[in-house]
């Protein structure tokens, strides 16, 4: 894929977005245990993907590529934590049966997010299953990871499959721990550090 088709998304873009970013996380570990049943969790994670890109796009730190196939949220550094209505607005599209849990897991993920040293926030990767395959995911990476090394600054990230540790690997990533949620899946978190 030629790396001119990256380019950051804007507003008209989010309601496109946030369907293939759904589309991908649909078979999602944590996404699964946050929204369990099958047949609500597409519109459930469109939602979700929706009110995220809404908070993340003016930072301008949301790539995407020219078909809207997948998407790279990244929050700059110091700009990761979600406000406090967006907490609120999270929370209201969350099921209320295993509520409690789901916050409690999110709370321990927030709590281990790293608060120093400066460093960028890979909140989101997706690219939908159609597309995938493709390099759409390294070529969005790549814009973000090439200011955290121009800049001197690490890069940050949970993954929530085992199978994807690999390819965030081969683009410097290490595991620095690991987390249970409750009754859930487990969450790898990641830091690389700049070249």
């Amino acid at each position: 894929m030629p790396a001119g088709n990256v380019r950051r998304a804007g507003p008209a873009d989010i309601a496109a977005l946030s369907n293939a970013i759904a589309r991908a996380f649909y078979d999602d570990p944590v996404l699964s245990w946050t929204f369990p049943d099958d047949q609500r969790r597409l519109a459930q994670a469109e939602a979700f993907f929706s009110l995220r890109l809404r908070g993340m796009v003016p930072d301008g730190e949301v790539y995407t590529v020219g078909d809207l196939s997948a998407g790279a949220l990244w929050a700059p550094p110091d700009r990761w934590k979600v406000g406090f209505l967006d907490s609120l607005r999270l929370v209201r599209l969350l099921p209320w049966h295993g509520l409690g849990r789901t916050i409690r897991g999110f709370t321990a993920i927030e709590a281990a997010h790293p608060k120093a040293p400066p460093h960028y926030y890979l909140a989101v990767l997706g690219t939908e299953p159609a597309a995938q395959g493709r390099g759409l995911g390294s070529a969005l990476l790549a814009p973000v990871l090439a200011d955290c090394d121009e800049l001197g600054i690490g890069a940050y990230l949970e993954s929530s499959k085992e199978s994807n540790i690999a390819f965030y690997a081969r683009h410097g990533f290490r595991v620095t721990s690991e987390i249970d949620l409750p009754d859930g899946p487990r969450v790898w978190l990641m830091w690389r550090d700049p070249v």
